[in-house]
């Protein structure tokens, strides 16, 4: 997983609130295990038309967004499902950072598990950096996880809380697999006393 220390990037503005799993990856996608591949259909259908036209006045689908690293977004985001490949689906697009005045758990817990960071803020800073996004390529956001603050273009600056634990596992870039791979050395050591101790297994 990629460590994530200070992002900045062009932001997408989605004023949606509510928007569940199902609205990031559709059912249809999830029958892959591989977390690569699934960003040409985020949003799917809010990208593209039955037949598999763009729609052009989805945000995604619009330039300087087609490059965004960030979204900001409304209240209740990831709700629904508890599907991994919604966050698989963000970052294969290029999507490491998500805003919004609150996640859904399983989501938010997701998205730290796979190199997303969720940052949460109140309304009022949330609609701020929405305006703040939609000047597009004019107006780039910066995410510094290790300040805990988002700086928007005009220079404000928003502070956010995050999990001590979380954010070390960002800042290092770990996942579950790198967090066991930190304790090799004792595993391996009760891997040999448990098979002088018990050789006939």
């Amino acid at each position: 997983m990629d460590r994530f220390t200070t992002l900045t990037g062009i932001a997408a503005p989605l004023p949606l609130v509510n928007v569940d799993t199902d609205m990031i990856i559709p059912k249809q996608f999830l029958k892959t295990i591989r977390r690569t591949g699934l960003g040409r259909n985020l949003f799917d259908e809010m990208r593209f038309t039955e037949d598999g036209r763009e729609i052009a006045d989805f945000v995604l689908n619009r330039p300087p967004y087609r490059k965004a690293e960030i979204l900001v977004a409304g209240e209740n985001f990831g709700c629904g499902s508890s599907r991994e490949h919604a966050p698989w689906a963000l970052l294969d697009f290029g999507i490491r950072c998500v805003i919004a005045p609150s996640f859904a758990d399983i989501f938010h817990s997701n998205c730290f598990k796979n190199g997303i960071l969720p940052v949460v803020l109140p309304q009022e800073a949330v609609d701020h950096l929405m305006e703040d996004a939609g000047r597009g390529a004019n107006a780039r956001l910066t995410v510094d996880l290790v300040a805990q603050t988002v700086t928007a273009s005009d220079g404000r600056v928003f502070a956010f809380e995050v999990d001590p634990f979380r954010k070390h596992c960002l800042l290092e870039g770990l996942d579950d697999i790198g967090l066991t791979m930190e304790k090799v050395a004792a595993i391996d050591a009760f891997e040999a006393r448990a098979a002088a101790a018990r050789p006939w297994l």
